[in-house]
């Protein structure tokens, strides 16, 4: 089986040999899509083929867990989406979310879509239901500026992963509730919910769960299948934490975070070490020391994530980037 490193990179090959990426509704809607093309928020020349087809990586959709105390296999320093709903608290670990990018569960009797999107190591949950119907979300199989494109399969509307906006089809300028969730060790979560749900693959031999397919991925100079405007005087792969804030979120740099802390109009970002890279090492467990956040605000959480400075200034050119 080709990796997915591979696969990104043979389409990035293909569209520099193109000079322009070749996304055109009638092409889409050749594939079987039946999605209202002539509603969109978006350019279509921004979005490009990722390599896999329509779920090609496959969401989950029946979600199984075991008791955090039960599970095996998972390092301690590995990364998890940790999200709950009053005392329903779960872990969803990166090394499952990887290779499926999507799950839809239910948490507290609330429909949920656990998402990760590995190019933009952005971890988000959103609330599925909207306008009084519960939505499910897969994969396209396309990307806009290096993120996960998600479909519906009640409407087939597509939906941008890192701003939860739906860019084409019936549901076009419709939003997703973001709830919030961090990322945290493994070993922390086991530790604070012994009890707690955590997601395991339904069938372990799917995928070579535990491998990053995007080694060394975070370490780059440039992302991949990007083609947008890189943000001035900081890396494009340096981690950001990006703020759910009314209207223009809050940036800030995670060294920055974890050098002098963040507080300010009442938000408060504290560094916690001890979590592994995603999309360092061949194998998650061995990835470098990259920590985590908790973010809140008046000593509530507060909705956010951590992804790269070029996924922050490609969706948000307008907030600046906190760096000191």
């Amino acid at each position: 089986m080709r990796s997915l490193i591979g696969t990104l990179l043979l389409a990035a090959c293909v569209i520099v040999g193109q000079g322009t990426a070749r996304a055109a509704p009638q092409d889409w809607t050749s594939e079987g899509w039946k999605t209202d093309f002539t509603r969109m928020s978006v350019p279509a020349e921004d979005i490009l083929s990722g390599g896999p087809p329509r779920d090609g990586i496959p969401s989950i959709d029946d979600p199984a867990f075991l008791p955090a105390a039960q599970v095996t296999g998972v390092a301690d320093r590995e990364p998890v989406i940790q999200f709950g709903i009053g005392a329903d608290v779960r872990a969803y670990p990166l090394r499952v979310l990887t290779w499926h990018e999507i799950a839809n569960d239910v948490v507290g009797d609330r429909p949920v879509a656990v998402t990760y999107c590995p190019l933009c190591n952005a971890a988000i949950v959103f609330d599925r239901m909207l306008g009084g119907r519960v939505l499910e979300f897969g994969t396209t199989g396309k990307l806009r500026n290096s993120d996960l494109v998600m479909y519906d399969r009640q409407t087939e509307s597509w939906w941008q992963q890192f701003t939860g906006e739906a860019i084409a089809g019936d549901l076009t300028g419709q939003e997703l509730r973001i709830l919030p969730s961090r990322i945290v060790a493994f070993g922390a979560f086991r530790a604070a919910h012994p009890r707690g749900p955590v997601l395991v693959p339904n069938d372990p031999g799917f995928r070579d769960y535990g491998r990053n397919p995007y080694a060394s991925y975070d370490m780059a100079t440039v992302p991949f299948l990007y083609r947008g405007e890189l943000p001035d005087g900081i890396p494009a792969m340096a981690r950001v934490v990006v703020v759910r804030t009314v209207g223009v979120p809050l940036v800030v740099t995670l060294e920055s975070v974890r050098s002098n802390g963040y507080e300010k109009d009442g938000y408060r970002i504290v560094f916690e070490g001890g979590v592994a890279s995603a999309l360092d090492a061949s194998r998650i467990a061995d990835g470098r020391d990259v920590g985590t956040v908790r973010v809140t605000k008046d000593g509530q959480d507060v909705a956010h994530d951590i992804t790269f400075a070029f996924v922050a200034h490609a969706f948000h050119p307008e907030a600046g980037i906190v760096d000191e």
